[in-house]
């Protein structure tokens, strides 16, 4: 099987689950090291605003500043982003079915701005949250990815996707 020709879009719970959960640095640094892998053949990506909800002082945030390359991070300060991130948050505020804190926490966190960049960009969103067509007390991305027709997975599809295999070693 060959390597899908698109890029995936990281969501904060993709990098905050591996590392707190079932690939944390000191079970699974092969994860970490596809990742770079990928990261450099261009078939992962994430964006400034992730970034900015990952510098929270512990290992991540370390491996962030000392091992992940700055261009992991990708800005999202231009203008098709910021127009599909405006329409996307015309669409929550007009929506009955949220409540207004939720659509005030959609407002202040990355997701609004990673599914923008995603429509922008033709990426292929991936998040641990799933979609809740009932949802009201929060605004799940993939709600968004579907009214938006942005293709969205989870992190282990992207892993199958791209082959990995993170095989045992003995120490």
């Amino acid at each position: 099987m060959t390597q899908p020709a698109r890029t995936y879009l990281l969501d904060t719970n993709v990098f905050v689950e591996a590392h707190r959960r079932y690939y944390g640095f000191d079970i699974c640094p092969g994860f970490w090291h596809w990742l770079l892998h990928h990261q450099q053949a261009n078939h992962i990506v994430s964006i400034d605003r992730v970034r900015q909800e990952l510098k929270t002082g512990d290992v991540l945030d370390q491996w962030i500043k000392d091992t992940a390359p700055s261009d992991l991070f990708h800005s999202t300060q231009d203008a098709a982003v910021i127009a599909h991130f405006a329409s996307m948050m015309g669409w929550v505020q007009a929506s009955t079915q949220f409540k207004p804190a939720a659509k005030s926490q959609f407002a202040n966190v990355a997701d609004g701005w990673l599914a923008a960049y995603a429509k922008a960009h033709g990426h292929v969103l991936v998040t641990h949250e799933e979609y809740a067509p009932d949802a009201k007390k929060s605004v799940p991305l993939p709600n968004v990815c579907k009214q938006f027709g942005i293709q969205y997975l989870d992190t282990f599809a992207m892993l199958r996707e791209l082959q990995a295999r993170f095989l045992w070693e003995q120490a």
